[in-house]
């Protein structure tokens, strides 16, 4: 397994609200976590921080008695990120320049030959198997609801003035309910997760086209060069074997 996993405070933004967690290809636990903060002062940052490390800590200390099926591992990360969920929202119930803020999180677990993932925002993951890239994980986004209804295409969502309006984020409110995926994971396939700042800036068939080239470092310099105006965060994993 290798990993990229970088973040980059974009050409724009006074501050990086993103953050990450990456497993390291010697760990037991191959997870990954992506959240992307908002709110104002620090708050966003706070919030990716904070959400990242306590769905981190919640896994890697359940994991051993949760891994026996997928309907376990699945509940695991469902309460990992309904834990995190409720450690936001008391940290910005607790202090008044922290009201209001929240992240996206996007959590990746792999293991016994499945990619388990909870989302929850519109930061995104990506599977590319061979010749073909799809789209995992759901925006919770007003522009999505769009599309589903047929009101704007795809190409008319990239260059929405709306785009970044959530419909759902984490730390906002007491309760949330992460969406989780199951998907086989096998060897040669590619996963990536991203904040909107790479989405948002560069075209999906021009990020399958830069992780194809085996030049993933250059997401974020591509990003940067089409107006960087939001942080930008990529995590790569490459599959090189079964897990």
């Amino acid at each position: 397994m290798r990993i990229f996993a970088k973040t980059d405070i974009g050409r724009e933004r006074k501050l990086d609200e993103d953050y990450f967690y990456a497993s390291k290809p010697e760990d037991k636990i191959k997870l990954f976590i992506l959240a992307d903060g908002m709110g104002g002062y620090n708050g966003g940052e706070v919030a990716s921080k904070m959400a990242t490390e306590a769905t981190r800590d919640y896994i890697q200390k359940n994991f051993a008695k949760s891994k026996e099926s997928k309907e376990q591992i699945e509940q695991l990360m469902k309460d990992a990120m309904i834990y995190a969920n409720d450690v936001v929202y008391k940290k910005a119930q607790s202090k008044q320049d922290l009201r209001g803020m929240g992240t996206t999180l996007d959590v990746c677990l792999i293991y016994n030959s499945r990619l388990y993932i909870g989302h929850i925002g519109d930061s995104r993951v990506y599977r590319i198997r061979k010749e073909f890239m799809r789209k995992i994980t759901r925006d919770d986004s007003y522009v999505q609801t769009l599309i589903e209804d047929g009101k704007i295409t795809k190409e008319e969502a990239f260059r929405h003035p709306k785009k970044n309006m959530l419909t759902k984020a984490l730390g906002c409110i007491p309760e949330v309910e992460p969406e989780i995926y199951t998907k086989t994971c096998i060897k040669n396939d590619i996963i990536l997760m991203t904040s909107d700042g790479l989405t948002n800036m560069v075209k999906e068939d021009e990020i399958f086209k830069i992780i194809k080239e085996d030049s993933d470092v250059n997401l974020i310099k591509k990003a940067n060069e089409n107006g960087g105006l939001d942080n930008i965060t990529v995590v790569v994993i490459y599959n090189s074997a079964q897990q």
